[in-house]
């Protein structure tokens, strides 16, 4: 058949096949995913569609009709088990698919909790596909006791659902805060408050030792502190892995992901990668976004490069989250900050992240206009007085002036 291959049906995957038709690619795209439904958003699987507010349907990035009205085949529930880069060919068991390019938008999959503490007791969950969430709905009556170990933001959307359905929530950290590996003190100490004002039992510095079960089943839980505590299910959200085995396979080279150059090309002629499971040149490493705005950004770079662009791919992140009547949401990147401004007035907050004078990426709790200036001072390469960004009285859009 030849022609472009995509392999991974999330939001990367989706994000490219659309592209390479609006680009002008008229030959044949093929679009493989191991999930037996059409492409869908990720991030109302924790929040409203777990509450119950979302329909199914209103999940599915775009009607199935689009891809055949595209002439885009769509594989669904099909699982590729090998690449040859050398003869341009992929295989699905024991059919093969030839390929003129391959894209890879495998994304990542869940860490999960080893057998051995527990991990393979019924009533265990984690946070990442349609069928999980679907798996777990039922657990979510009110009065059960859900444990969520992890304090990222996968566990704390999660509880605020917990708590909003009536549920006993007691959230886990075995960092000593919440949000440690990607927020400031400032932003943890904001969420830990809110979460503990909605009757969460937020617990850091505390990990688990192991869940306890009854006939296959979880029925508590022991911590790392000796306390034992009874649970009726566990929600793990522990990070996330890149999806990496089908190229280590292929002999890709990996690092920190899939990686890729500038351009979205991995190692191998004819193969790019992008979304969560590919990494790409960043300040003299290679770095790996884990978010939907990086996920369509990079593939729609990685599409126009399959046809001969030659654009290396330059992120601006952002990212929002919503808990309870919370909406947090952040632009930019911080690694590296050394200093961070605090703005409040009105029910409004912000914090400002800074490298010396260099201003990095900015957390906006229910301030939706810092967050839309940061995201535009970021993107014409401005930092703003720190002074004035910190004075409520400054009319923040007066710094892009």
């Amino acid at each position: 058949m030849g022609g472009i291959v995509v392999v991974g049906a999330g939001q990367a995957g989706a994000a490219l096949v659309a592209k390479l038709r609006v680009l002008g690619y008229d030959g044949p795209l093929t679009l493989i995913g191991d999930e037996p439904v059409p492409p869908y958003q990720r991030p109302p699987l924790s929040k409203k569609y777990l509450l119950g507010e979302l329909p199914k349907e209103r999940l599915f990035l775009r009607p199935e009709t689009f891809y055949a009205e595209q002439g885009i085949t769509l594989r669904l529930g099909a699982a590729v088990t090998g690449i040859d880069t050398d003869a341009c060919r992929l295989m699905l068991g024991d059919e093969a698919l030839d390929y003129d390019q391959l894209a890879l938008t495998t994304g990542a999959t869940p860490r999960r909790l080893p057998r051995a503490v527990g991990g393979g007791l019924a009533g265990v969950y984690c946070v990442r596909t349609l069928s999980d969430i679907d798996a777990m709905a039922p657990e979510f009556a009110p009065g059960r006791r859900v444990l969520i170990v992890g304090g990222g933001y996968i566990g704390l959307e999660a509880a605020a659902v917990a708590r909003q359905r009536g549920l006993e929530v007691t959230l886990i950290e075995a960092a000593p805060r919440i949000l440690q590996r990607v927020a400031a003190p400032e932003t943890a100490d904001y969420m830990r408050e809110l979460h503990g004002a909605q009757g969460v039992h937020l617990r850091e510095s505390c990990g688990l030792k192991r869940l306890l079960g009854s006939e296959g089943r979880v029925t508590g839980a022991l911590l790392a502190d000796g306390d034992q505590i009874a649970v009726d299910f566990v929600i793990v959200g522990i990070g996330v892995s890149p999806a990496t085995a089908l190229a280590e396979g292929a002999g890709l080279r990996l690092e920190n992901g899939i990686a890729t150059d500038a351009l979205g090309r991995t190692s191998a002629s004819f193969v790019w990668a992008a979304g969560d499971c590919a990494s790409f040149p960043w300040a003299g490493g290679q770095i790996r976004l884990e978010s939907v705005q990086n996920a369509i950004d990079q593939a729609e770079c990685v599409a126009a490069n399959m046809l001969g662009a030659g654009q290396a791919y330059a992120p601006l992140p952002w990212f929002w989250s919503d808990q309870y009547d919370l909406k947090l949401q952040i632009a930019g990147l911080n690694t590296g900050y050394d200093r961070v401004v605090t703005r409040q007035s009105a029910g409004r907050r912000s914090h400002w992240y800074y490298a010396g004078a260099r201003f990095l990426a900015v957390d906006a709790m229910n301030d939706p206009r810092a967050f839309m200036l940061g995201k535009r001072l970021l993107e014409a390469g401005r930092s703003p007085d720190p002074v004035l960004v910190a004075d409520p009285a400054c009319d923040l859009k007066t710094l892009l002036a």
